[in-house]
């Protein structure tokens, strides 16, 4: 693919170099090129909401041109957002996405609001009784599991909105775990991080919630994606195999390498696979009630398992 170079006038007010990068970007076919131009311009001047706009008509500062330029070109040629800024907020807390992550989206966030709606209703005191299996009237924490973390938005997100819960999430790559990592410790987060495929990290735990958003996209329609999703995000957190739906039905066998199957698990899933999903666990006998739950599009977007029988 051809790549243009942007380069910026000279002698520009900061509002004028925000339309030149908004009609560059509207050129190369960059979706919602203004909302680019001004997230970029924040990012390199350092300044945003009411500073932002008092900055407008001030003279763009010439030591700043040089990042200004590189940061619009790499946008320009379809790179994601997030991946310049180094940052994407999810649920309100902010976190680094490099490369080696999917950058969060906005839907997931239903996931953990779900996940944590039907914990609450499975355990009102916020703990199981000690020991797992036998109920001698001691809490001890949740053990929950984030399968396939990425940037540990899943993971973090719960860690802080139910802090007696002992959140582990897991990764097959070292490099999201170590993003992942990071983004714990930056919001305060305790998360334990573990490497390996899936439910491998787990193997004879105990497991109260599962949670994961695997990869979902069946190969073959992989180089029909958007250029920045295809082109940059990492592959091994798009490919789902052939239908999409490998991770699932490797995860429903796995669940003997736990102790006991999780009382709660949800999975977020792809256009069309609700259906799929929501089939899987049902054969695995281990929930009795199956919840769909749609996106804020109404795509079936995330399927839950609930037992309401204690483990």
């Amino acid at each position: 693919m051809h790549v243009t170079t942007f380069v910026m006038s000279p002698k520009q007010t900061i509002r004028e170099a925000f339309v030149e990068a908004s009609s560059f970007l509207t050129t190369c076919g960059v979706t919602e090129p203004q909302r680019s131009a001004q997230l970029l311009l924040e990012h390199v001047l350092q300044m945003e909401g009411a500073a932002y706009y008092m900055a407008l008509p001030e003279p763009f500062p010439e030591e700043r041109r040089a990042p200004w330029e590189r940061v619009v070109t790499r946008r320009g040629a379809g790179e994601p957002l997030q991946y310049i800024t180094g940052e994407q907020e999810f649920y309100g807390i902010p976190f680094e996405v490099t490369p080696a992550v999917l950058i969060p989206r906005p839907e997931t966030e239903l996931l953990v609001e779900a996940v944590l709606m039907q914990a609450k209703r499975l355990w009102p005191a916020g703990g199981a009784p000690s020991g797992g299996a036998s109920d001698d009237g001691v809490q001890r924490p949740l053990e929950c599991a984030d399968i396939g973390t990425g940037s540990g938005a899943i993971a973090v997100t719960l860690a802080l909105h139910a802090p007696r819960w002992h959140v582990c999430a897991s990764d097959i790559s070292a490099d999201a775990l170590q993003v992942a990592a990071r983004n714990a410790a930056a919001n305060g987060a305790e998360v334990a991080f573990l490497e390996g495929n899936l439910l491998e990290p787990f193997a004879g735990g105990w497991l109260d919630i599962l949670v994961s958003n695997p990869p979902y996209i069946p190969a073959a329609d992989i180089p029909g994606l958007q250029q920045e999703v295809r082109d940059h995000e990492p592959r091994t957190a798009l490919d789902g195999g052939t239908d999409g739906l490998a991770p699932y039905r490797i995860m429903m066998e796995q669940l003997p390498l736990l102790q006991a199957p999780p009382r709660l698990i949800g999975f977020e899933l792809g256009q069309g696979q609700a259906q799929d999903v929501a089939e899987l666990l049902r054969g695995a006998g281990h929930w009795d009630e199956i919840i769909i739950v749609p996106d804020l599009a109404g795509i079936e977007r995330h399927v839950l398992g609930v037992s309401s029988v204690p483990r």
